[in-house]
Order: structure tokens, then C-alpha cells, then sequence
């Protein structure tokens, strides 16, 4: 591919990023190393980070349970999440300059847990205008997620009645809202602890997993969000209302079941789309859609960032904060 691109302000030839050097648990296979700083190709810019989320996939990218990111990718730069600066744009990045603050899911290329990270333009969208940082890094591979599943795929409309499994989560949190902006029925599955936050975002009704039977309590579904898998998935067909559909972020479902059932049924991966992050981020803007970041870890602590995530689902995002650094 043509490089493209010119330096705006001079820049350090290396930087820091945590990477993956191989498959394998956080104490042996996550490290910072110094790695030069990222060329740009196509509609890329180059953003310097200030915060980046982490999220569950990037913990299944070091453990080598994320197809998108094969051996040979070794060593990988981890983070999908990224909000920053923009410190050199290119021709192909019209509209993109230089010192404008931005978001964006940066795909499944080198990651954010760095100093500097390549963007293309079609991913990125203005930072939250009111909000810090770590807030806008917060937003998008989760808010994406969630907004492709209930509307990409699961189409949602107002006055549908939607069941959201496992949404105690950062996309999880994220679908209730979008739920309710809606106007559609939220009904979620979550641990009890939860239900109060669930319900100030917008669920509806709330079914505690570990002493009902969502089965029981839902009627008929015009849309299943499974963020589960496993027998949570299997056991949602028979919720669903003839027509309707369930869409997974996990486990493939089952075509032979669903027809069965008389229903739709896809899994899918989220993918960058700067048009909707600004239409999420302007949801944000005016104080529609919550950001909920629950912790937050200096650059240098990011092993422990990770250890939390294998800890289980955080009731909201974990982000790392880039302090001001020196170049490399």
C-alpha cells in the first residue's frame, strides 16, 4: 500500500505500547516494549492516545482465543478503544486536521494500549464536547456493539419488547439505553446487585439469572441480545414470539433451531463506523446515554488492568490513562 501522510509536529521515532510477544497468560505474555511509531496508509491519522479502554476481547487476543489475530500477527499491540489527539492526518483524512480531539474503534489492526495509534478516518468521530477523557475512550467498541446488534441486526423498533442476557456489562449497559432511547421494552437478565443501576438506565423489568428463570418471566420476544452464549442462548428460543430474532456477540446460533422456532438468529463482530459513533457520542453530548467507567489504571499498570478483567465482567468500563510522557 502507498504511505501517505506528513508529519505535522516532529515526532519521537519509537514509542511504548503493551503488547502481545505471544499466546499465553497476563505474567508471561503481556509486555511494553519500544516499538517504532505507526506509518499511515489509505485515509489513516495518527491519533496520540490519552486513554484507552480495555475490553474482553483483548484479553482473549492474549490468550489466543481471538481468531482476527493469528501467530504470525506476533508481536500485537493490544487496545481497541481509543480517545486522543489527532497529531498528523493525510490527504485521503479530509476533514480530520490535526489538534482535533477524537474517538474511535480502531478495528482489528495494532491496538491503543500505546503511545500513538493509527486510525482510519471512516472510524473516527469528535470527542464528547462536555466529558473527560477517559469517558470518550469508554465509548466505543462497547457502544458499537451494542448499537449494530439491536439495530443492524436485531432491526429493533419502538414499542418492541427486546430481552438483553447479560447486561450488567459496558455493552450491556449500553444496549438498555439504547433500548430505551427507542422506546423499546427493555427486559434484562443480570446479577441482583445490579437491577437498580439496570433500571436508572432504562430496563424495564429485571430478572435476577441466579434465582429465576427468565423463561418464566419474560413472554413473548420480539428480539433476544444475547451477550451470554452457552445454555443462556439455547434456552432463548422458546421466549422468542414467531418472526422474531436473536442475535449473538458470542456463540454461532443455531440455524436448524431457530427454524424450528420460526425465528432469525445471527452472530456478528462489531466493525468501526465513524457516522454511528458520532450519532452515539451526540446521544452523550446531550446527556441521553450515561458513560459508566468503573476504573481506571495508569499506562505503567496495565498488567493489573488485565488481571482485573480475568477476574470476570467489570459492572462497567476499565480504561487506561496515558500520563504525559517524554518521547521514547
Amino acid at each position: 500500500m502507498e504511505q501517505v501522510g506528513q508529519l505535522e509536529q516532529a515526532l519521537p521515532e519509537t514509542m511504548r505500547a503493551w503488547r502481545a510477544t505471544r499466546f499465553g497468560g497476563v505474567d508471561d505474555a503481556l509486555s511494553c516494549e519500544s516499538t517504532p511509531i505507526p506509518l499511515l496508509y489509505g485515509d489513516e491519522v495518527l491519533v496520540e492516545v490519552q486513554a484507552a479502554a480495555l475490553n474482553p476481547v483483548d484479553l482473549k487476543t492474549l490468550q489466543g482465543r481471538y481468531p482476527a489475530v493469528a501467530q504470525h500477527d506476533l508481536p500485537f499491540t493490544l487496545g481497541r478503544d481509543v480517545a486522543g489527539v489527532i497529531v498528523q492526518g493525510s490527504q485521503r483524512a479530509a476533514g480530520w486536521e490535526p489538534g482535533t480531539r477524537v474517538c474511535a474503534f480502531v478495528g482489528q489492526g495494532p491496538g491503543a494500549l500505546a503511545d500513538y495509534v493509527a486510525v482510519s478516518a471512516s472510524a473516527l468521530a469528535n470527542a464528547p464536547r462536555a466529558g473527560t477523557v477517559d469517558m470518550a475512550a469508554a465509548i466505543p467498541l462497547a457502544a458499537l456493539t451494542a448499537w449494530q446488534g439491536l439495530f443492524d441486526y436485531g432491526k429493533l423498533e419502538r414499542g418492541e419488547r427486546v430481552l438483553i442476557h447479560g447486561a450488567s456489562g459496558g455493552v450491556g449497559r449500553f444496549a438498555v439505553q439504547f433500548a430505551r432511547h427507542c422506546g423499546a421494552h427493555a427486559i434484562v437478565t443480570a446479577s441482583a446487585s445490579t437491577h437498580d443501576a439496570l433500571r436508572a438506565l432504562g430496563a424495564a423489568e429485571t430478572i435476577d439469572y441466579r434465582q429465576e428463570d427468565f423463561e418464566d418471566k419474560t413472554g413473548e420476544i420480539d428480539l433476544v441480545f444475547d451477550l451470554v452464549g452457552g445454555a443462556v442462548q439455547a434456552r432463548s428460543w422458546n421466549v422468542l414470539k414467531h418472526g422474531g430474532m436473536l442475535v449473538s456477540t458470542l456463540d454461532e446460533p443455531s440455524q436448524t433451531e431457530a427454524a424450528a422456532h420460526g425465528v432469525s438468529a445471527t452472530r456478528y463482530t462489531a466493525r468501526p463506523d465513524g457516522a454511528q459513533l458520532e450519532h452515539i457520542v451526540a446521544l452523550v453530548d446531550q446527556g441521553a446515554v450515561k458513560v459508566e467507567v468503573v476504573e481506571r489504571y495508569d499506562f505503567g499498570a496495565i498488567h493489573e488492568a488485565f488481571e482485573r478483567l480475568e477476574r470476570g465482567h467489570p459492572h462497567g468500563k476499565l480504561v487506561a490513562m496515558l500520563e504525559r510522557h517524554e518521547p521514547v
